[in-house]
C-alpha cells in the first residue's frame, strides 16, 4: 500500500500535489488531540466561538480566488464555479455562527396539568469530537456545511477530505488554524478509503459522511461496530417538474444549470425532467437550443469541466449507450469524451428502467419525457430508491405539486434552492441517506439535548410514592377525565 496518494488535475493529468496516507495511528492521534482540544472550545461559548468562525469566513472571503484555484486545480469545475461554491457556503458559516446560541441554548420546558409543580429547561450540548469525511464534487461547501455547523455547535472536528481533493482541506484547516492558533481545534487527515475507516474506528462521537449510498453503507457498516452515529449524505436521481402552466424560459434555464452545473456531478443534480404534455415540444425546443450551445472543455472558455473520477466516464457512457440501445434518441449533444471531458446530453423517449433513469449518472446528462398530467410525472418521480431532492417548475399548483414528492428537499420555480437557504435542513430519504446539515437541524445534528427537570414546589397530589392513597388515587383519575376525557 502506497503511503502517498497524487493528485493529479483531471483536464491535464498533470500532477498538482502529494499528500499522506494517514494510518489507523495517525488518526487515533489526531483524534486524541481534537479531544483534548474540546473543552477549551466548549468553553469559549457561542460569542467566543461566533468571533472565530466569522474570523475564519472572513479570511475565506479574502482569499476566495486562491481558494477557487485549487478547487479548478484538483477537481476540474471551472474558476468562476468555484468561485460560486465558496461564496453560497459563506453565507451558511455566518448563520451557523450567529444562531447557534439561539437554537442550542438553553429553553424553558413547559408544564402540564398533572405537572405545574416541575420546571424544566433542556439545551444541546455538543457531541465532543466530529469526524467528517468529504466528498470531491463541491469541496469547500460540502464538508463546511457539517464543519462550520459542528464547530459552533462546540464540537472539535477532524476533516478526511476526498483523495481526489485533499488541496482544497487543507487549505480550510491551515485559513481555520491562523485564527484559531492555541488549540487543534479543526485538523487534517488525508488518504485513502482505509484512513476514513480508520476516522469511523478511532473514537469519534459522530461521523458525518457524504458520498455515494454504496459507500455510506460501507462506513455505516464501520461506525456499527463501535456504535459511533453518523449522517450520511448520499446520492440521489433527482427530477424536475414542468407543469402546464410553468414559465418555460425559467424551467429550461433550470434544467440546463440542475442537469450540467459541474458537469453534473452534483447530488442534487437534475437526471431527470418530466413535463406536462402541453408544453412538451415547446419546452424541448427551448432546452435543445440552449443546451446545443455549451461545450464542455478544459480550457478556460468552456462553461462545463472534466468529469472528475475516470471510472465515472464509463457509467456515464454506459447510461447512454444503454438508453440508445432500448430506443432512447439523443435531440441535444450526443456524450463524445475526449480523456476526461464528456460532452452535455439531453436523451427523449427513454425507458423509465432504463439506468438512464433509474441510477445515478452523476455526469452531464438529462433524460426528458412527456406526462399526460401531473398525477404521472409525480408518480414517476416517486419511483425511485433514492429520495434526495425534487424541483418543481409550476404556476397555480406549484406547492401541491410539491408537497406530493417525496424527498427530503424540494425547489419550486428555482434549483438547488435548497442548497442555497442557509435555514433550509439538506438531506434525503431512503437511499439517499439520512441526518441533516444546515439550518436548525444542521446544528442539532452534532449535539445531544441534555434536560433538567426540578421540583418548584411540594405537590398538591403526592403520586410518585409508595405512601399515595386511595383518595388521591381517586382524585387522580377524576383529574383525568377532566382533562382528557374529553379527546
Amino acid at each position: 500500500m502506497s503511503s502517498t496518494i497524487e493528485v493529479h488535475n483531471p483536464a491535464t493529468g498533470e500532477p498538482v500535489g502529494t499528500y499522506p496516507v494517514h494510518t489507523a495511528d495517525d488518526v487515533r492521534a489526531a483524534v486524541e488531540r481534537a479531544r483534548a482540544a474540546a473543552g477549551w472550545w466548549d468553553s469559549l461559548g457561542f460569542a467566543g466561538r461566533r468571533k472565530r468562525l466569522d474570523a475564519f469566513r472572513g479570511v475565506m472571503a479574502r482569499r476566495m480566488h486562491q481558494l477557487a484555484g485549487i478547487v479548478h486545480q484538483e477537481m476540474g469545475k471551472p474558476h468562476s464555479d468555484a468561485a460560486l461554491e465558496i461564496a453560497m457556503i459563506l453565507d451558511h458559516v455566518a448563520w451557523a455562527s450567529r444562531n447557534a446560541e439561539k437554537v442550542l441554548g438553553r429553553h424553558k420546558l413547559k408544564s402540564g396539568a398533572l405537572t405545574l409543580h416541575l420546571a424544566g429547561t433542556v439545551e444541546y450540548r455538543p457531541l465532543g469530537v466530529v469526524g467528517v469525511i468529504g466528498p470531491w464534487n463541491f469541496p469547500v461547501a460540502t464538508p463546511l456545511g457539517s464543519i462550520a455547523f459542528a464547530l459552533a455547535a462546540g464540537n472539535t472536528v477532524v476533516f478526511k477530505p476526498s483523495e481526489y481533493t485533499p488541496g482544497v482541506g487543507a487549505w480550510l484547516v491551515d485559513a481555520f488554524n491562523q485564527v484559531v492558533p492555541e488549540h487543534p481545534v479543526f485538523q487534517l487527515v488525508t488518504g485513502d478509503g482505509s484512513t476514513g475507516a480508520a476516522l469511523c474506528r478511532a473514537g469519534v462521537d459522530k461521523i458525518a459522511f457524504t458520498g455515494s449510498t454504496a459507500t455510506a453503507k460501507r462506513v455505516m457498516a464501520t461506525c456499527a461496530e463501535t456504535l459511533t452515529p453518523m449522517v450520511a449524505e448520499c446520492g440521489g436521481k433527482d427530477a424536475l417538474i414542468v407543469d402546464e402552466d410553468a414559465n418555460l424560459d425559467a424551467a429550461v434555464e433550470g434544467a440546463v444549470w440542475g442537469g450540467l452545473a459541474n458537469a453534473g456531478q452534483a447530488c442534487i443534480g437534475t437526471e431527470r425532467v418530466y413535463v406536462h404534455q402541453k408544453v412538451y415540444s415547446a419546452f424541448l425546443e427551448k432546452l435543445t437550443a440552449k443546451v446545443s450551445d455549451l461545450r464542455a472543455g478544459a480550457d478556460t472558455a468552456a462553461k462545463i469541466g472534466p468529469i472528475t473520477m475516470p471510472s465515472q466516464i464509463g457509467v456515464i457512457t454506459g447510461h447512454i449507450s444503454d438508453a440508445l440501445t432500448r430506443g432512447g434518441k439523443v435531440v441535444a449533444g450526443g456524450g463524445e469524451t475526449v480523456g476526461q471531458v464528456v460532452q452535455p446530453t439531453v436523451l427523449v423517449d427513454v425507458p423509465d428502467d432504463a439506468p438512464a433513469n433509474q441510477e445515478e449518472t452523476f455526469g452531464p446528462t438529462l433524460t426528458v419525457r412527456s406526462v399526460s398530467d401531473i398525477d404521472e410525472a409525480i408518480r414517476l418521480t416517486n419511483a425511485s430508491r433514492y429520495g434526495l431532492g425534487a424541483t418543481v417548475y409550476a404556476g397555480k399548483r406549484a406547492r401541491d405539486i410539491a408537497s406530493r414528492i417525496r424527498s427530503g428537499m424540494v425547489s419550486v420555480n428555482a434549483v438547488f434552492a435548497n442548497a442555497i437557504l442557509p435555514t433550509a435542513p439538506f438531506g434525503g430519504v431512503g437511499d439517499s441517506g439520512f441526518g441533516r446539515i444546515h439550518g436548525a437541524d444542521g446544528l442539532r445534528e452534532f449535539t445531544y439535548p441534555h434536560s433538567v427537570v426540578r421540583q418548584r414546589f411540594r405537590p398538591p397530589l403526592a403520586l410518585t410514592t409508595f405512601d399515595r392513597d386511595d383518595k388521591t388515587d381517586t382524585l387522580l383519575t377524576k383529574i383525568v377525565a377532566l382533562v382528557h376525557g374529553r379527546g
